[in-house]
């Protein structure tokens, strides 16, 4: 029998799927878009270049090309799920590529009026920096949130200033409590994004990361694994040796120590990473992301555990 409570699987932690089906009474599928945006750490506003392990294409590798309208990406991605997942499936649509809050208010409602229009869809998805998030934004999402589901995606990476800057985060962790706080403070459900395996970091750091998310309050995880793609400063970084690359060892032990020390209302979206393999570097172990999914169910269960057990000490 599984110990979790928020599960009809053998999950033992709090899947996006068990929340979706849940809330909608059926199948929901995330469809990722490309909205034009861009990023105060690549256009100088803040810095340039990006986050050292970002592609060109920032944190939208799959999302859709910007040339096509916001529809045709849309029906794009519902045709390539469609043979998987039949008619009857609902879509979320998902501003995914760079910093999709970092436009005057005006543009930004534009895009997600016509966002949360698209043919199916029940929600809107929105990934972004702590830091663009402004008053006036968060009053404004607040209200949409009335006429339809809306969550924010923020990539917080990790709580140590010390490897933000390393990565070329360009803005504290101070920073990004401030934009958290105006979502949380209007009931708008908040997804935070961190990243096992970053430079200098090591496994307590790691999970120390991951139990201050808990501690936030936050509605929902997402874990990635460190990918270093070609093109990307990270891959200079590691060519000279300034940082190792996690075994799938390492990091399945690390997931589970941190889901066993989340709340377990926390509803968790990811646990790996999909790194792009025409462009992966490493760690090639990742691409096989169905094992790595069953080596954490493996480990749970090995240490008869779930999300949330060591959560209260």
């Amino acid at each position: 029998m599984n110990p979790f409570p928020y599960s009809n699987t053998n999950k033992r932690y709090h899947t996006y799927h068990y929340f979706l089906t849940q809330k909608f009474g059926g199948k929901v599928a995330k469809i990722s878009l490309n909205a034009g945006f861009t990023c105060p750490n690549i256009d100088g506003k803040k810095g340039t270049g990006g986050c050292t392990f970002c592609s060109s294409r920032g944190s939208g590798d799959f999302a859709g090309e910007a040339a096509l309208s916001l529809e045709e990406q849309f029906q794009q991605g519902k045709g390539l799920l469609r043979p998987k997942w039949g008619e009857q499936v609902k879509y979320i649509p998902y501003l995914q590529a760079h910093t999709n809050t970092y436009a005057p208010l005006n543009r930004l409602k534009a895009v997600y009026q016509q966002a949360v229009a698209l043919p199916g869809a029940v929600g809107l998805s929105i990934a972004t920096r702590a830091d663009c998030i402004s008053r006036e934004t968060a009053d404004y999402l607040q209200r949409l949130s009335t006429q339809t589901y809306v969550e924010v995606e923020l990539g917080l990476q990790t709580i140590f200033d010390e490897t933000a800057r390393y990565i070329n985060r360009c803005h504290s962790y101070k920073d990004f409590l401030k934009g958290y706080t105006l979502l949380k403070q209007r009931g708008i459900p908040v997804c935070i994004h961190i990243i096992n395996g970053l430079p200098g970091e090591n496994r307590d750091m790691m999970v120390k990361t991951a139990q201050e998310v808990g501690r936030l309050g936050a509605h929902s995880i997402k874990i990635h694994l460190l990918h270093v793609l070609k093109g990307t400063k990270m891959e200079q970084q590691l060519a000279q040796g300034e940082f190792s690359l996690l075994s799938r060892e390492e990091y399945v032990e690390i997931v589970c120590s941190q889901l066993e020390r989340l709340p377990p209302e926390l509803v968790v979206q990811r646990l790996t990473g999909d790194g792009d393999k025409a462009h992966l570097i490493g760690p090639m172990w990742s691409a096989d992301k169905r094992r790595v999914l069953n080596e954490i169910d493996k480990e749970l269960a090995r240490r008869n555990s779930w999300q949330g057990k060591f959560w209260e000490e």
